[in-house]
């Protein structure tokens, strides 16, 4: 099985990541994408709105209940902190020997690729998928074997803003994923 891994806080998951996540499920050939909710660095303060990790998990679980090649993870809760991608990636194929794992990232977090820990043995390892990111230009030409630009559309949505968005009550619907609408209100108009 071909498993696509898309890591993120997902604070809260909306409707650009999974529009994005299927599109990289097409395009890069995959059988699935793995949303691996990131847990809280305990070493790092936390932001004010930052849901807990249970929290975000349960959210990204519901938005994406009703497609089955779209699944949310906790797979990082259970690993040693702070978790790099270097060891998730190794301890996902010792737990899973039948899957092939596929790195998800964006274009911004490939401009800073060579700073990750250990970033010569996941290119070495993994093939990597790369989407577009506004102000990340990547020329698919120079990248190393094994990593692909996939050509998917610019989604701009974020995160930060919707959050913003809810603490000003301003709308959101158009960007939250229906079933976790109320939900993520809910939650994020006490933070």
């Amino acid at each position: 099985m071909k498993v696509g891994i898309y890591g993120g806080s997902f604070n809260p998951i909306h409707r650009g990541h999974i529009a994005l996540a299927r599109q990289i499920l097409r395009k890069a050939h995959l059988d699935e994408v793995w949303f691996l909710v990131t847990p809280l660095n305990p070493f790092k303060q936390a932001s004010s709105d930052l849901l807990d990790d249970d929290e975000r998990l349960a959210l990204t679980r519901k938005a994406l209940a009703d497609d089955p090649q779209l699944v949310a993870s906790d797979y990082e809760f259970h690993l040693p902190r702070p978790s790099y991608t270097w060891d998730t990636l190794q301890a996902l194929s010792r737990d899973y020997p039948g899957h092939q794992f596929t790195l998800i990232i964006g274009a911004d977090n490939w401009a800073a690729f060579d700073r990750w820990a250990h970033p010569q043995d996941i290119l070495q390892h993994y093939p990597v998928v790369i989407y577009p990111r506004e102000g990340y230009p990547v020329d698919a030409a120079t990248l190393p074997e094994g990593v692909t630009l996939v050509n998917t559309r610019l989604y701009r949505v974020s995160s930060t803003d919707i959050r913003q968005r809810i603490r000003e009550h301003r709308p959101v619907r158009r960007l939250l994923p229906v079933a976790i609408y109320y939900d993520a209100i809910e939650a994020y108009s006490k933070r």
